[in-house]
């Protein structure tokens, strides 16, 4: 497990899939404790977190969060075609929930120790396949990394991630990946579940 830092309180939200270190989230608001969480955070320039739901509902009474989660910086906001107030976060440091506690409104915050960051490793080269299936599924679903410097793709961290995020994983899946604090280690996870993508 790795080693915590400092804790903080900060407002949960948990969603039915999993935000990744350097990810990018876009977010319908529409209930009045998120859109409130929303007004806070962007008063404070404060992130949220976004943790797995294990047992609820994105919508209604406060779901149960997993244990480890990403923190979460609004970036940008916009106004959708059905009137509904649209976000984009990006995916900070992970951190671990240590308590929780709901508000009076139905928000659900949290006491979590912050988890430092993974650093920069090489990906080895037994792991180069991995490099090109990433530009690959960059082309077709993940096209908000196609400027994407060269150099992250040498980066175990960033390319774990990435592949994370764009496979169909289960969310059980994506919630084991996100937890291990070994960047080696995903990517060996990773290589191992791609076969089951593979055409027949």
């Amino acid at each position: 497990m790795a080693a915590l830092l400092p804790y903080t309180e900060i407002p949960l939200f948990p969603l039915s899939t999993v935000l990744y270190p350097g990810g990018q989230l876009q977010l319908r608001i529409f209930e009045p404790r998120y859109l409130d969480m929303v007004r806070e955070c962007t008063r404070a320039e404060s992130s949220f977190g976004v943790c797995l739901i294990l047992d609820g509902n994105e919508v209604g009474a406060p779901a149960s969060p997993a244990a480890v989660g990403t923190l979460a910086q609004i970036t940008d906001f916009n106004h959708r075609a059905d009137g509904l107030l649209g976000i984009v976060t990006e995916g900070g440091g992970r951190f671990r929930v240590l308590h929780t506690r709901v508000r009076s409104d139905g928000l659900l915050r949290g006491e979590v120790a912050l988890w430092p960051d993974e650093g920069t490793q090489q990906v080895p080269v037994e792991f180069a396949l991995l490099q090109t299936i990433l530009e690959r599924l960059i082309e077709t679903v993940g096209t908000q990394w196609r400027h994407a410097p060269r150099a992250s793709y040498g980066d175990a961290g960033w390319l774990g991630f990435r592949l994370a995020e764009l496979l169909p994983l289960a969310g059980d899946e994506q919630q084991h990946l996100l937890e291990m604090t070994d960047p080696i280690r995903r990517l060996a996870v990773l290589r191992d579940i791609l076969p089951r993508f593979q055409k027949a």
